[in-house]
């Protein structure tokens, strides 16, 4: 009864201050009217999100709730165009190999940050030596793991040295959450900068600076008209984005036109609702929104760290859980198939992807099959039902989560091949607890950093990449690192097939489901645009 008042209440407060924000924002006009610059009028916007934001950092962030701020108020070297899944120079003048493990970067001339500091090859330097030397657990450093040094050669030329030559992916790797240019007089070389120092600083060089944050409840942003980068001038000079608790709240927000833009994540059932409401639209685009179980390799039944520690028996165990799952009825059942099974941790769509997990589990067509699972934890010499501790996130990836998790459980123990003690905590714990082997077993997903198949599988595997999950497989490491730097496009493309192939042999974590971009905005709304860069521009957005 408590817990049901306190969701009352938060939902009529979340109600009244989001309507409170949308009426200034339409009172005080949209002409830059007390800005600093880069939009135009239509007034100030709102936009929703549940979200969270971890930290303004970008060393101590690897989240989608963060790199969407981080997206709109720090400069890129490289950038995705507007539209497209391709890179080009953001406020770089030019970037080229210069030799196989040489990557050479000019700058614009004249660049600033918001605070009036020189933006310069120094704070180029000084941005990626503090990702590798910090290597935050909850950070992008593992991006990184092909750069050897950056040599700031004068004011505005920046060379990369690569460890290995011809890094397919590098040019990519800059236009990532590993690759925001931070102002070197405000964020430490060995420490991460608070949120409130980063915006007393205005260490901003975007299409926006941050001129108010309450973590995880409201991000006001204003045009930067410093800004040099390949998008423009923002097309809206004040934005709020205002984060709700939770589905249910965004969703009334957005009947209600207490917003403008409702974006990730909404429920299937309130988006198809939400797309028959007066008023309101839809916007759609290419998703390469992943699901996922992870293995944690030390505390899993028969880990390395536990008392009964049997690599043989371990793998048994995940192979027994991937035979378990079927996905098309999770996508059916809790997403309305806006969600579509997913057989690789490649999402489908990225070249090179394959259906790996299907072909070696289950039925071999898709569905589960509780016989094969039994089978193979005999062969294994396991005879009692195993206790499965599985954590997932009840906020962060959606209200459905429950739903989706409790099906899970279900589907694990059929006929009795695994007992399953399922447990939730909120994101702000949880993104911590999960790099600290808090979790045996746990829920993830991912929005790809860029468009290749490369980023589902370095970030994810190398040296057990961002996980820290202790899968540390020599075979699975050295197809990534062939398949980085392989020139040829059909050799790289079996490469990327082969490290999809060793991985659900070996099975670190369970691919679930493959998702889509949906944005729900009020008629006034035009310019969301939804591409295959996975980034949402706050500067593109206008309303009439």
């Amino acid at each position: 009864m408590e817990e049901e008042l306190k969701k009352t209440l938060f939902t009529s407060v979340a109600l009244a201050g989001a309507a409170a924000l949308l009426l200034s924002s339409c009172a005080s006009g949209g002409d830059n009217a007390g800005g600093n610059g880069g939009g135009s009028g239509g007034g100030s916007i709102t936009v929703g999100t549940t979200d969270v934001v971890t930290a303004l950092d970008p060393a101590g962030s690897y989240d989608n709730g963060s790199f969407a701020v981080m997206t709109n108020v720090y400069p890129f070297l490289l950038n995705h165009e507007i539209g497209s899944s391709d890179v080009a120079p953001d406020i770089a003048e030019s970037a080229e190999f210069t030799s196989p493990t040489e990557y050479t970067v000019k700058l614009k001339a004249g660049l600033k940050f918001a605070n009036g500091n020189d933006l310069t090859s120094s704070d180029v330097k000084h941005s990626f030596d503090r990702q590798v030397a910090i290597a935050d657990p909850s950070g992008p450093s593992s991006l990184l793991a092909n750069l050897d040094k950056v040599e700031a050669v004068d004011d505005t030329t920046v060379v990369f040295h690569l460890k290995d030559g011809n890094d397919q992916t590098f040019p990519q790797v800059l236009s990532t959450p590993v690759a925001p240019i931070v102002d070197e007089d405000v964020f430490p070389a060995d420490k991460l900068a608070t949120d409130e120092e980063i915006v007393k600083g205005k260490a901003f060089a975007g299409q926006y600076t941050l001129e108010n944050f309450k973590k995880n409840d409201l991000a006001s942003y204003k045009a930067y008209d410093g800004y040099q980068g390949q998008w423009g001038a923002a097309k809206t000079a004040d934005v709020n984005v205002k984060y709700f608790a939770n589905e249910t709240n965004l969703s009334q927000a957005m009947e209600t036109k207490a917003i403008d833009v409702a974006f990730r994540s909404l429920s299937a059932t309130d988006t198809e609702k939400l797309g028959k409401t007066d008023g309101l639209k839809l916007v759609d685009g290419p998703g390469g929104a992943i699901r996922y179980i992870v293995f944690n390799f030390d505390t899993q039944p028969f880990g390395a760290k536990t008392p009964d520690a049997d690599p043989a028996k371990a793998l048994a165990v995940r192979q027994a859980a991937a035979d378990l799952i079927d996905r098309q009825k999770i996508a059916t059942q809790v997403y309305k198939d806006t969600f579509t099974p997913l057989y690789s941790p490649v999402a489908q769509g990225f070249t090179g992807a394959t259906d790996a997990f299907q072909e070696l589990y289950g039925d071999k067509q898709g569905g589960p099959d509780a016989a094969a699972a039994k089978a193979r934890l005999e062969a294994a010499g396991i005879t009692e039902p195993v206790t499965l501790q599985l954590q997932y996130n009840p906020d962060h990836y959606g209200d459905a989560s429950a739903e989706e998790y409790a099906l899970v459980k279900q589907q694990l123990e059929a006929d009795g091949v695994f007992k399953v003690d399922l447990q939730s905590t909120e994101w702000g714990q949880y993104s911590e607890d999960f790099p600290k082997d808090a979790y045996p077993m746990y829920q993830l997903g991912w929005f790809p950093d860029f468009s290749d198949a490369d980023n589902f599988l370095t970030p994810f595997f190398e040296n057990g990449g961002f996980f820290n999950n202790h899968y540390n497989s020599a075979t699975t490491n050295e197809l990534i690192a062939k398949e980085r730097v392989e020139t040829d496009a059909d050799a790289r493309t079996k490469l990327i097939e082969d490290t999809q192939a060793e991985v659900a042999k070996d099975v670190p974590m369970i691919p679930l489901l493959q998702g889509t971009q949906v944005a729900v905005t009020t008629d006034a709304i035009d310019g969301v645009v939804l591409d295959g860069s996975f980034k949402f521009r706050l500067g593109t957005i206008t309303k009439n």
